[in-house]
């Protein structure tokens, strides 16, 4: 027995190691959360032989010179002090540096229709400097003659730039669709009609939201994870997530249909506070109480309004509102999905039945959310 039981402590204690290395490494990536990359927004209209194209960026990268393609957060660049600072300057002293950048950055932009477009910088609007944590999301337009005769035109979105949401105004069924860095648009015609089939839309905002869960959505990654540690059966953890899940879609419709809108100033720090909570009540509860469930289903409603802020952004075509909605949220859905999978392989498969799981484990993980999220709603509040 003694030998045995040296055999099982010998074999128990690298298991615990490894699993809270294992939590804590992908708890400890939510510390980050400010400085998140967001997709740029092209709205462009052609009137009179004029096109007019109104880019809504966060300006302070590009000037930076960060690559933003594939990337979730500036402080992975080398380029995190530079951005910083100028993150802190006011729209005089960042203008001149905004234009010095749009110069070179046209000549890499191209508008083909099917000749050159050759396109000049009409106006920059920058905002007053505001919370050093959020982007901030400054306007560039640019103008150019299009040529007699043309029919369409093709958008290059340069390399380096991450992601855009380009979209056709001013004509029936518009063109609505996402570019990453370096891809260049389908023929897009200038009197309408290609907006996107129903399957496309559904297959082209299934990784926005996924995208919004991983890399990008950590304090939702976070409240999924708190989920996950009250306990080790599977049960408990589907039907939290059920719950959830419906909430979250219900107020992401809801968001993305205008009909409701809430401040992110009072949104993300509830947010923040639905973390602790989770986590918290891991700490002191054995297994999932019916008022939990409920509770649970109200958080939803404050993540699915986070949802929707972030929906909104991208902006859903008119003509394929609803295979986008459902589109972005089976995206969500997968991205969360991820995040459980990863946490039951990781931990759960091999760990979860060992008696000392709760104590070593689940509880030491659970205060980690907490801190972070009491940290996150701190900063959302009063910094």
């Amino acid at each position: 027995m003694r030998v045995s039981l040296a055999v099982r402590r010998g074999y128990f204690w690298p298991r615990t190691l490894f699993a809270l290395l294992f939590c804590w490494g992908a708890i400890a990536a939510a510390t980050a959360r400010a400085h998140e990359v967001t997709p740029a927004i092209a709205d462009f209209t052609v009137a009179d032989g004029r096109i007019t194209l109104e880019l809504r960026l966060n300006a302070e990268a590009f000037v930076a010179g960060i690559n933003l393609d594939g990337l979730a957060d500036t402080n992975q660049t080398a380029q995190a002090a530079d951005y910083d600072e100028l993150r802190a300057l006011g729209p005089p002293e960042l203008e001149p540096m905004v234009r010095l950048f749009a110069e070179d950055w046209l000549e890499a932009f191209s508008v083909q229709a099917p000749d050159p477009v050759s396109l000049s910088l009409s106006r920059i609007t920058i905002p007053e400097t505001g919370d050093a944590s959020l982007p901030r999301a400054s306007v560039l337009e640019f103008s150019g003659e299009v040529p007699p005769g043309a029919r369409s035109l093709r958008i290059a979105w340069p390399a380096g730039s991450g992601g855009v949401v380009l979209r056709q105004n001013g004509v029936a069924e518009p063109y609505t669709g996402y570019l990453q860095g370096g891809e260049t648009s389908p023929p897009i015609p200038l009197g309408g009609g290609a907006a996107k089939t129903p399957v496309e839309a559904f297959m082209e905002y299934i990784p926005v939201g996924f995208s919004h869960i991983l890399p990008k959505g950590l304090d939702h990654i976070l409240f999924v994870l708190g989920l996950f540690f009250l306990s080790p059966r599977v049960k408990p953890l589907l039907l939290q997530v059920s719950v959830f899940t419906v909430a979250h879609t219900i107020t992401l419709a809801l968001g993305a249909l205008g009909l409701v809108s809430v401040s992110a100033a009072i949104v993300e720090p509830l947010i923040a506070l639905s973390i602790v909570f989770v986590a918290v009540e891991n700490i002191f509860a054995r297994k999932l109480h019916s008022w939990r469930t409920f509770v649970i289903f109200g958080f939803g409603l404050l993540h699915g309004l986070g949802f929707a802020s972030v929906l909104g952004a991208f902006g859903l075509p008119q003509n394929q509102f609803l295979p986008a909605l459902i589109g972005f949220n089976v995206g969500v859905e997968l991205g969360q999905l991820a995040v459980i999978a990863a946490a039951y392989l990781g931990v759960r498969l091999w760990f979860g039945r060992h008696p000392k799981y709760r104590g070593r484990v689940a509880i030491p993980a659970s205060v980690t959310i907490a801190m972070i999220g009491s940290y996150w709603f701190v900063e959302r509040v009063f910094l």
